[in-house]
């Protein structure tokens, strides 16, 4: 029996004895209903405030909008027989976009996953273990290795790391490039942020310029990437001497880099390096070594890239899927779970920010099929053009804000906690200033250590800490610093393009590839969606 007849199967899932139907007519229901019967047995409303499972067949209409009656952008078409080379494979967006080209186009070429690794049989174990043991079950694996080729590389070196034959073999084969790699946290090492988010994007565009057939180069940065701004964000490029101040030099910025590993050593050079990169950033007027690296990496994009067609993706606060290829799958500990976790779990009920600032998060989903659809209508043009989508959600009308986040996970948690305990969860409370919000925690702290040893009474100042209270109040102090910005965050993000695309795709694609975000309830996301995925990460599996 061939693979694609392996494949074929009714368009009906039966799941405990339900039916789901997969959005995909005549494409394989294996991994979906696998999926399904892992994870969302407790999950029955969505984010768009159903009772349904089908994935993404929603489509809502909204005033003065208009939907394609053509074949709308072509997304299928495209996507058959095309190949990719994807950097950043492993991480939490790349997995759900490779799923999902998958399982929307069987027909689908290559896709060769640039897997940073020892040695090729390292990589080909990465794969597994991170890869497709974790999105798919045994009847899909053969399929997943016909197509997925993981090949050794970093994209902090030259020429990716890679060696002459497999650069040939790629170079030849690929149509599309997926700039997905990248280091996220926020107050990074200056070097390392530097080597990869900067000068990474500037590797793969070389390596982009010797493949034959390629018709585009996506790469991945983040709405936050244009630094500290007030008002609306457009979806425009960033270039040192035009919208970046000409006083930065990015070889400058290399060369302090340089000194400082040159200069200190051990633990001492972490930190400084550390410091060096928010020091560096604020100076400039970004909030971290992320994000100021992240725009350098779009201004070399922006000024290398020749007559190379480019779609570079902005989303927002990447977390959990909302629908596919399940309800609330999430990888790792993100933005949005610290905040939870320190609540919930740790009972610490205050947070620096203001409760009705915004919290521009995304579901991973959206993200992924927004990517599709800029991918198919620009990798077939042939026009040189870098076009730039905000995939966020304060662009609509109706923004979640930071005190609906914790209202909601209040909301949820008194009823299902995160611990044992016999305490409720108090209400939370907002702070203006690191020194309110660090001493009211201090004596939260302080209070929980006396009722922990059987004492009674309210803390008092200058009440000693415990070891273990030390570290976890400068714990909670550094994640307030780190996280300011965002905890009064009043900027909104333009999204015409991302709109503009909405409304050229047909019907069927939105129902395919759908990501309105106007269509998201966002109680139900958070309670019963976003929630049970960070219980299934903390719990191992379990949502609770």
């Amino acid at each position: 029996m061939t693979i694609t007849n392996q494949l074929a199967t009714s368009n009906v899932i039966r799941v405990d004895g339900v039916n789901f139907f997969s959005s995909f007519p005549g494409k394989p229901n294996h991994l979906l209903a696998h999926r399904l019967t892992l994870a969302t047995r407790r999950v029955q409303t969505c984010c768009y405030g159903e009772t349904s499972l089908k994935p993404m067949t929603h489509v809502t209409m909204h005033e003065t909008e208009t939907i394609s009656v053509s074949d709308g952008v072509g997304i299928v078409r495209f996507l058959k027989g095309k190949s990719y080379l994807v950097t950043g494979a492993t991480g939490f967006l790349s997995k759900v976009l490779i799923e999902k080209l998958l399982r929307a186009s069987p027909e689908i070429g290559k896709i060769f996953l640039l897997i940073k690794a020892n040695d090729q049989e390292s990589a080909n174990k990465r794969l597994y273990d991170e890869l497709l043991k974790q999105i798919h079950g045994s009847s899909y694996e053969d399929f997943m290795k016909s197509k997925l080729i993981p090949v050794l590389g970093d994209i902090a070196q030259e020429n990716l790391g890679f060696d002459s034959e497999i650069a040939a073999k790629i170079s030849d084969e690929i149509d599309v490039i997926i700039s997905c790699g990248g280091r996220t946290t926020f107050d990074d090492r200056y070097d390392s942020a530097l080597s990869v988010n900067a000068l990474g994007p500037g590797r793969l565009l070389s390596f982009a310029k010797d493949c034959k057939k390629l018709k585009l180069f996506l790469h991945y940065s983040t709405a936050f990437v244009t630094g500290k701004k007030e008002g609306k964000v457009p979806e425009s490029t960033l270039s040192i001497g035009e919208n970046i101040t000409s006083d930065l030099n990015i070889e400058l910025e290399l060369k302090l880099a340089s000194e400082a590993v040159r200069m200190f050593h051990g633990s001492e050079e972490n930190k400084k390096l550390k410091e060096l990169g928010m020091e560096r950033a604020q100076h400039y007027g970004w909030e971290n070594t992320y994000t100021f690296t992240k725009a350098m990496g779009e201004s070399i994009i922006h000024n290398q890239r020749g007559d190379l067609p480019v779609v570079i993706i902005r989303p927002s606060i990447i977390e959990s899927s909302c629908k596919e290829p399940f309800p609330s799958w999430l990888q790792g500990i993100r933005m949005s779970a610290p905040l939870i976790l320190a609540y919930g779990k740790d009972h610490i009920p205050h947070l620096l920010g203001d409760y009705q600032s915004y919290f521009d998060i995304i579901p991973v989903d959206m993200v992924v099929n927004a990517t599709i659809a800029a991918m198919s209508k620009h990798g077939c043009g042939n026009v040189p053009q870098l076009k730039i989508y905000n995939i966020t959600s304060t662009s609509h009308p109706n923004p979640l804000t930071l005190g609906e986040l914790m209202e909601f996970s209040q909301q949820h948690l008194l009823d299902s906690p995160l611990r044992e305990t016999t305490k409720e969860l108090d209400r939370i409370k907002f702070h203006s200033s690191i020194e309110s919000f660090t001493f009211s925690v201090f004596n939260t702290i302080v209070k929980q250590e006396r009722e922990t040893n059987n004492g009674e009474g309210e803390a008092e100042s200058h009440t000693p800490l415990s070891m273990k209270g030390k570290r976890k109040l400068k714990y909670f102090e550094s994640l307030a610093k780190i996280y300011q910005p965002y905890m009064f965050f009043q900027t909104r993000f333009d999204d015409r393009n991302t709109r503009s695309l909405l409304q050229e795709m047909s019907m069927e694609e939105r129902k395919m590839f759908g990501f309105d975000v106007r269509d998201i309830d966002w109680e139900s996301y958070i309670i019963k969606v976003h929630l049970q995925g960070i219980k299934r990460v903390v719990f191992g599996g379990r949502s609770s």
